[in-house]
């Protein structure tokens, strides 16, 4: 690792790759909106968590400060309020009001691995996976929820409406609030019965009713009634057995389009570990990306649709493990292929997308080795 980043890592290693993965084309996009500006900046002003890149990864804007480790960037949204974004680094809530410019720390939240959805205008939801920690962000006051269950595993919101908000807990059962998390009602569904393991519950953010719930050894399930029936997925094995659905994600260009990542458990080749894509809302999936020594996967590989074109999926690879750094991939379902760029960032854990200028991707980033001679 080389700890001198002021240069190499605020510039990446551009590494342009073209990898071969065919598939069948779906055309579905959207139209970016919202009164937003691109960031007017040559260098980020913060402690290094959040920077952005306008070309896909190949270079990445300096920041001021140097991430120090062991640092994680959880969450990282762009909220309606125009330039206006929200990141939680370690256990500190970030905002900035430049559209990425500058950074400067809102609150203290209590929990050093809070992920963020938005909500309407100045308003967002952050949570910590498979715990109780559940706050709502109004602006730059955090209040804290009581969450309906014991073992967050998604948050949805509504993009029509402030005060609505939908929660999963690790049995897939969804719990809806129409007052702000103020009070729950529990949805009647389970999407696999009783005693799963479910991995996580992603929402479509055009509407907290529609969801996809993966699970172990029991492959997903999707709803469109705000969890009172599910409809088991298809797709996720070759066989036909038995599959891991660790995340779903959902194109916000197209709520049709759903990418997952997963493993189908009667593979050996490298685990059998793939990413998958619907065109039907989740509920059949087929394979888009293998598991390689090109494109490597992992059981937490992070997910990140185009905001403006359903056929794009952004997702990324980082370790610190001899200083490997970060791949940053997109996959176009109209041309079957990845590309890749590098950086030397020990990983990328959060990407956020301007609403005005979706070519402009934020990171948030992670530094994780520590220096055994300091």
């Amino acid at each position: 690792m080389n700890w001198n980043r002021s240069a190499a890592v605020a510039l990446a290693a551009a590494a342009c790759v073209t990898l071969a993965q065919p598939v069948a084309a779906t055309a579905a996009t959207g139209t970016p909106s919202g009164p937003w500006t691109a960031p007017n900046c040559t260098r980020v002003t913060g402690d290094g968590a959040v920077t952005f890149t306008t070309d896909g990864g190949a270079t990445l804007t300096p920041t001021s400060g140097t991430l120090k480790p062991i640092s994680y960037t959880h969450g990282l949204i762009a909220l309606d309020t125009p330039n206006t974004l929200l990141a939680t680094h370690n256990n500190e809530l970030q905002r900035s009001t430049d559209a990425g410019c500058s950074w400067t720390k809102a609150a203290n939240l209590g929990s050093g691995a809070v992920r963020l959805v938005a909500g309407v205008g100045n308003r967002a939801f952050g949570w910590q996976q498979n715990a109780s920690y559940l706050v709502r962000v109004d602006g730059t006051a955090v209040t804290t929820l009581a969450s309906p269950t014991a073992t967050v595993v998604g948050v949805g919101t509504d993009r029509t409406d402030p005060a609505h908000v939908r929660v999963a807990g690790s049995d897939g059962r969804l719990y809806d609030s129409r007052d702000g998390g103020a009070s729950w009602t529990a949805a009647a569904g389970l999407p696999f019965g009783e005693d799963a393991l479910v991995y996580s519950v992603g929402f479509d953010p055009a509407d907290p009713g529609h969801a996809t719930a993966g699970a172990m050894a029991r492959g997903g399930a999707t709803t469109r009634d705000g969890g009172a029936t599910w409809t088991p997925v298809t797709g996720l094995s070759a066989t036909g057995g038995a599959a891991n659905l660790f995340r779903a994600a959902y194109s916000p260009a197209d709520p049709n389009t759903v990418y997952a990542l997963g493993i189908d458990l009667g593979e050996t080749t490298r685990e059998g570990r793939h990413l998958f894509r619907s065109t039907d809302g989740g509920l059949s999936f087929s394979r888009i990306v293998d598991n390689t020594a090109d494109t490597q996967l992992t059981n937490g590989t992070l997910l990140a649709p185009s905001p403006t074109d359903a056929n794009v999926l952004h997702f990324e690879y980082g370790t610190y493990f001899q200083g490997y750094g970060t791949d940053l991939f997109r996959y176009d379902a109209a041309t079957g292929l990845v590309s890749k760029t590098h950086n030397t960032h020990d990983g990328v854990s959060a990407i956020a997308f301007n609403p005005a200028q979706p070519g402009v991707m934020y990171l948030g980033l992670k530094e994780i080795e520590v220096d055994p001679l300091s």
